[in-house]
Order: structure tokens, then C-alpha cells, then sequence
């Protein structure tokens, strides 16, 4: 039997030529010029008899003249043309963002401070305060209230009290302004009148030794000992706490209005702010300092002495004292609330850093007009935070914006904490109530 004859070299060269040709007319896959710019070289046939090799686009000896495929243009950035210049921020080694190229990457603007805007809303808070108050207080000096009975005058004036308890937590939130001298850089002077005035007369808090215990707790903000105005207990050595701090745990629920009041009062866990000198806040001051510290407390008490004896303690209760507990409790629980989430961390002199510890804080919406009046303080703590003596409240709530907008280029909008809580009278009472002081040690970030 004859074996079937394969094919001839001929016959493989043929089929490869056809083969070539093929290729050449479907798409004139591989052409390139010579030197000569006048002719072109045809190279399909030898690349597809392997010959030579393919031509490459790009030759480190030879310039390739094939023009190159226009770039993808990048995806639209969230960010308006020339805001930020889009520059990108620089990064530690943990993928925080430093504080330095945050600043550059946001808009000059929201670092002005502006004299003549920060008197315009001292002015507004202050009419609030003395028109609520007064007010009331001709309410409670009128005929027809003391023709009511007790519980009759009670609820006759308990929505006044309130109205001018916000109106008075407004004013603290310009005081903080103050205290942080965001009222004017020009006329550094008008810091300690306005805050003086704001704090230690109208909210009866003693200006200085507040912006002293305040400052230490943005230095040292969520670390786990560090930190002012907050005390921080890890849940799981909850049996190691002393007896007067277990019944304060045990009696938490019906602590929230009292609770500034210890602070200030009792020094409870900072120092004395009203009677200053002892307790951890003033460990490394001068007595220079503490002497302002005491000028600032001798106003509250004088306005408070004054107050009482123009009044009687009655009056002076129901128009001061009361709207001041509601002052207190909206302090508190604004505090509480941005600084404690489900997901928050704490940080050891080993871990900490001050950038990290912003990113803890949380911004929260209690409602447009709400965050309004109280001055974006609710839902612009985390610029706050980061910038706390160089952005002042008007402009809180732009920088948010600016700064979501720059995480969100970024991609680390996962390092910004924001929750809606307009039910906030209810979520202060659950968290205090499930939470307390308290902090789980896995939040605890010790290496």
C-alpha cells in the first residue's frame, strides 16, 4: 500500500503566502515606515512566515514612529475645576492623610477669619440670650404667674426655659469660637472680651480655665489616658473601678443635666474650673495663669451673686438656673455624641497620633436649622478637629463639604465618620445608658 504523500515545501510556502495575504488584506495588521518616508515596507509576510520578529511600538535605540493611541481621559473628579488645584494629599505609613497636605488641598477660604462676621454672630446670640431671659423673666415677676398654681407655673414656663437654654447654648458655642481665638486674629484682645462675656457671664462657665481644659483635650483627642473631659473605662475592668464610680455608673440615667455641673464645680475628672489650682489641669501652669484663671471664675461668681441677689433664689432658679441645666444638657450631650461611635477607636502613647485622633471624632446632623443655630458644631466636629484654631464656625460647614469632597477623590471616605441623628434626645439617653464611660478594649488600639 502506498503511504498518502505529504506536503512539498512548495506547497507549505504557498499556504503561508496565502495565509499572509489574507492577513494583509483584512487589516494591514503590521506596517511601519522606513527612513525613507516615501515608500512603505510591508513586514505582515515576514512576521507571519516568523521570519523576523513583530515590530515593537517603543525601542530603546529607535525611536518608533507609529503614533500612539490617544490617553483615556481620567474620570471626572468630584471636585470644581481650580478649587483645589487637584492636588493630591500626602499619606503616613498608616494611610492617613497628613495635615499639612490636607490644608494645601483645601480651599484658602475656610481659614479666614473674619472680625466683623464673628462680632455679627456674638451680637445675634447675645440679643437671643438677653431677649429669651428677659423674657422670662417678666413672665415669672408678672401677676398672672404668681396667680398660678405650682404646677401651673411650672409648665407655663418650662417652654421658655428651654428656648432660652438653647439660646444660651448658642452663645457657649461663640465662646468656643473665642476660646479657641477664632474671633478675630487681627485684635487678639477681642478673644478674651468676647469669651469672658459669652462664657464666664452669660453660661456662667469660667472663660479661662475652660480654654485651658479644652485645648488639652483637642492635643490629646481619643487618647485612652490622655484625653480631656472625657474618662474613658474599659467595660472589662468594670470590677476594678472605686465605689463612688460604680454608684456613678449605677445613677448614670438621671445624671445628664448635672453632669457640666460636676465637671465644673467638683473638677470631676479634670480639675477645678470654678475654684482653680488643683487637679491634673493645672500640673503645668504658671501662677500667672492661674490668676487669670481665677479672674475669669470670680466673674461667673459675681454675676451669679448679683443675679440671685437682685432676683431671690426662687426667681433666680427658674430664670437662671433651669435655662443653665438645659445649657448643660445640650453641651454634654453634643460632646458625648462626637466623640463616642460603635465603631470608634482609642489610642495608646504608642499608637497615637493627632491626626488619627480627629478621624475618631464624629460629625453628627441634629437638622438644618438646628445645625444652624448651634453653629455647625453637631456636623462640622471633624474639620473642627483637624483645624481647631484655624477654621472658625461660619465656616465649619463649607469645609466639610470641601473636605468629603477630597476623602471622596481620595478614596478614604472610610476614615470619615458622619450620622444623621436628629432623634438626638434619644440617642443620648441610649448611649449613656448602654455605654457610659465606657469603652471596649478591642477599641483600644495599643500596637
Amino acid at each position: 500500500m502506498k503511504r498518502p504523500s505529504s506536503c512539498g515545501p512548495s506547497q507549505s510556502v504557498l499556504l503561508m503566502l496565502l495565509v499572509a495575504t489574507t492577513l494583509i488584506s483584512a487589516n494591514h495588521a503590521f506596517s511601519v515606515r522606513t527612513n525613507d518616508a516615501s515608500r512603505v515596507r510591508t513586514v505582515a509576510l515576514s512576521v507571519a512566515t516568523g521570519m523576523i520578529p513583530p515590530p515593537t511600538l517603543e525601542n530603546p535605540t529607535t525611536k518608533s514612529k507609529l503614533k500612539p493611541k490617544p490617553p483615556i481621559p481620567p474620570s471626572p473628579s468630584p471636585l470644581k475645576d481650580g478649587d483645589f488645584d487637584n492636588r493630591l494629599l500626602k499619606y503616613d505609613d498608616e494611610g492617613y492623610p497628613k495635615l499639612g497636605s490636607l490644608m494645601r488641598a483645601l480651599p484658602k477660604e475656610i481659614f479666614r477669619v473674619s472680625t466683623t462676621k464673628s462680632l455679627f454672630y456674638f451680637a445675634v446670640d447675645t440679643a437671643a440670650c438677653i431677649g429669651s431671659i428677659g423674657f422670662l423673666y417678666a413672665v415669672v415677676t408678672s401677676d398672672i404667674y404668681h396667680s398660678l398654681t405650682l404646677w401651673q407655673q411650672a409648665l407655663a414656663v418650662a417652654p421658655l426655659q428651654v428656648m432660652a437654654g438653647f439660646a444660651m447654648w448658642c452663645q457657649w458655642c461663640i465662646g468656643h469660637d473665642a476660646g479657641h481665638s477664632l474671633i478675630s486674629k487681627k485684635f487678639k484682645w477681642l478673644n478674651s472680651v468676647v469669651g469672658e462675656i459669652s462664657h464666664s457671664v452669660f453660661c456662667l462657665t469660667p472663660f479661662v480655665p475652660w480654654q485651658l481644659s479644652h485645648r488639652k483635650h483637642h492635643v490629646n483627642h481619643n487618647h485612652v489616658e490622655r484625653d480631656y473631659s472625657h474618662q474613658w473605662f474599659v467595660r472589662e475592668k468594670r470590677d476594678e473601678l472605686e465605689w463612688w464610680m460604680k454608684a456613678s455608673h449605677a445613677t448614670r440615667n438621671v445624671q445628664l443635666p448635672i453632669l457640666y455641673f460636676v465637671y465644673l464645680f467638683l473638677g470631676i475628672p479634670d480639675g477645678g474650673h470654678v475654684i482653680p489650682f488643683y487637679g491634673r489641669l493645672w500640673d503645668d501652669h504658671k501662677l500667672k495663669t492661674k490668676l487669670r484663671g481665677l479672674g475669669s471664675s470670680s466673674i461667673s461668681m459675681a454675676t451669679a451673686g448679683t443675679l440671685w441677689a437682685k432676683m431671690g433664689f426662687a426667681d433666680f432658679t427658674v430664670v437662671c438656673m433651669v435655662p443653665w441645666l438645659v445649657m448643660s444638657f445640650w453641651l454634654f450631650m453634643v460632646t458625648y455624641l462626637q466623640h463616642h461611635s460603635e465603631d470608634g477607636k482609642l489610642y495608646t502613647d504608642k499608637t497615637y497620633t493627632f491626626v488619627k485622633g480627629a478621624f475618631e471624632t464624629v460629625d453628627r446632623s441634629y437638622g438644618k436649622w438646628t445645625n444652624r443655630m448651634s453653629h455647625h458644631m453637631m456636623d462640622g466636629h471633624v474639620m473642627h478637629h483637624l483645624f481647631f484654631e484655624k477654621v472658625p464656625h461660619y465656616n465649619l460647614e463649607p469645609g466639610t463639604r470641601a473636605l468629603e469632597e477630597i476623602l471622596g477623590k481620595e478614596g478614604k471616605m472610610d476614615l470619615y465618620k458622619s450620622i444623621e441623628t436628629e432623634a438626638y434626645t434619644q440617642e443620648i439617653v441610649k448611649q449613656f445608658n448602654d455605654n457610659w464611660f465606657f469603652v471596649d478594649e478591642k477599641q483600644i488600639i495599643r500596637e
